[in-house]
Formats: structure tokens, sequence, C-alpha cells
């Protein structure tokens, strides 16, 4: 069955307002509000497409999606002719923004949502504006550009793509894929796998426990990608970038194959290693009695394994 939000009748004229920092200029000149109420039970599908503008996801204990946000644009006619269609389905929910006719309108949607705790979010996109999701317990794939992405507290799979902006991720547990151009990505009290990519920027993440066999991999260009592991899950580990630096911590006892390598840098641990290839640029060996390979590869950088 197919709903339409109700639109509340406000529309506002916001010319010599004080606007947030995420505010467009002239794209704020005119906004109307909207604002609306959906069942959704436990474990339901959730997903949400917007542009030009943020989007907002915050978890808590009832069980039905509440919809606050505005529609905003640089002249009257073009905010009326924006729609907000909503899909309501046996345990499903799509909300979707609609461009007006005139799709180069200087125009965006802002969302802000309160959703049941168990909540399955799939297709969270926007542009030109950042997202965070707090609090879910479920799968979230989430995807913008020229935005930042904040996760905290999430427990379930999460897929996170931008570009042109950061990804920070807090406290959460599951399978994490992170995906950026142009931004860092930092994440802190990671449990369970761990994925990262970008350019021209740092990877900082902070590892509690990683997913027991699971590959953790994090790339990046011209930035340095420094991982600290709190536990040793026997993980294979690959980190690589251009450029820059490679830090690695790790606990006192770890049993692994290394392989570390840059050019116009050095190599330096903390640990004793039955070397195999050993030379200022290079490290190859054995630590504790072998294990999954730990791949360390950089150029014009240094990489460091520090015992913690």
């Amino acid at each position: 069955m197919k709903h339409s939000i109700l639109i509340l009748p406000l529309m506002v004229f916001t010319a010599g307002c004080d606007f947030d920092p995420g505010d467009w200029g002239p794209m704020d000149r005119y906004k109307e509000e909207f604002r609306s109420t959906h069942k959704l039970g436990a474990n339901g599908t959730l997903s949400v497409e917007g542009f030009n503008g943020s989007v907002e996801i915050v978890a808590w204990d009832g069980d039905s999606v509440e919809v606050t946000g505005s529609k905003y644009a640089r002249d009257e006619e073009i905010v009326r002719g924006m729609k907000i269609d909503v899909v309501e389905g046996p345990g499903s929910l799509r909300i979707r923004a609609i461009r007006p006719v005139e799709r180069n309108c200087n125009c965006g949607v802002r969302y802000a949502l309160r959703v049941p705790r168990k909540v399955k979010l799939d297709d969270i996109i926007s542009s030109n504006g950042s997202l965070r999701v707090e609090g879910t317990e479920g799968p979230a794939r989430l995807k913008t550009s020229n935005g930042s992405i904040k996760v905290w507290r999430v427990k379930g799979d999460i897929n996170a793509k931008t570009s042109n902006a950061s990804i920070e991720m807090m406290d959460s547990e599951g399978a994490a894929v992170l995906e950026t151009s142009n931004g860092r990505i930092k994440a802190d009290g990671v449990r369970g796998g761990f994925d990262a990519v970008t350019s021209n920027a740092s990877i900082d993440a902070s590892i509690e426990e990683a997913e027991a066999g699971r590959a953790v991999r994090a790339s990046s260009s011209n930035g340095s990608v420094n991982l600290q592991f709190a536990k040793w899950s026997a993980n294979l580990v690959k980190a690589s970038t251009s450029n820059s630096s490679i830090n690695l911590r790790l606990p006192p006892s770890v049993n692994a194959e290394l392989r570390a390598s840059t050019s116009n840098g050095s190599v330096s641990t903390d640990y004793e290693v039955t070397t195999s290839q050993f030379s200022k640029t290079r490290l190859s060996g054995r630590m504790g009695s072998g294990g999954p390979l730990i791949d360390l590869s950089t150029s014009n950088g240094n990489i460091r394994l520090v015992k913690q």
C-alpha cells in the first residue's frame, strides 16, 4: 500500500536568518517542513533516498518510524514541486524524495528519523550531504557523496561509501566495509571485520576484537595507515599506502608470518622475527610460531610494528 507523507502547510522564507554550517545559501531561501509516523516492526527493512542534504537516523525503543525533515530551494514553486514518496509494505518502509521537473533545481531535502532499534537499513542514500546512524541493530548500507558518514554504536554489518569526505565509526559490531576518497577514515572500538579504502587521507583504526579468521584490510594513498589491535585473533592483515607511513600496534604475543616492504623508508619492529629476508627497506619472516600473513607495503614512508 502506498501513502504520501503529509506535508505540513508551513512555508518558511529564510532570507536573513542564521544558517547551519550544512546549509546551502540561496538553496535555503524557501523551506517547507514535513512530518509523519509509520509502523515498522522489529527487523523491518527501511530505505531512505534524498539529495543535496543530510540524513540522520537514531534508534529508539518504539515500534514505528518517526520522520521529520525539510525541503528547501531558492524558489517557492520549486519547493512545492518536490515530493516525498512513501511506500509501506509488509515489514518494509521506503521513503524517497522526488525532484521537481526542473532537475537542476538548486534544491534539496534533509531527513531526521527515529527508528526501531532492530532494523535493517537498506540503501540509505543522499548526495552532497552527511549521513549519521546511531544505535541500530541490523545491517546498514549507506551511500552519499561530498558528505561525511558517521556510524555510532551500531550492531550489524556496515557498508558505507562516500567521496571527498570522512567516515567515522565508533563502538560498532559487525563486518565493516568503508570506502571514501580524499577523506579520513577513523574507527574506534571495532568488533568484527574491518575493510577500509581511501585516498589522500589517513586510516586510523582501533580494533577491540576482530572476527576470528577474517581478513583485516586498510588501503590508502598519500595518507598514513595506523592500526591497533587490542586482541590478536589470528587474522590476515593487509595494509598498504604510498608516500606515507604504516604503524601497526599489536598485543605482546603474536603468531604470524610477516612481510613488510617500503622504498625510501625503513622497516622496524619491537618483535623477535625469525627472518627469511631482512634489509633496511624489507623484512620477511616468522613471528612467534607463525600463522596468518601480516602484509604491509608503502613507498616513501616508514613501517613500524609496535608491541603494546
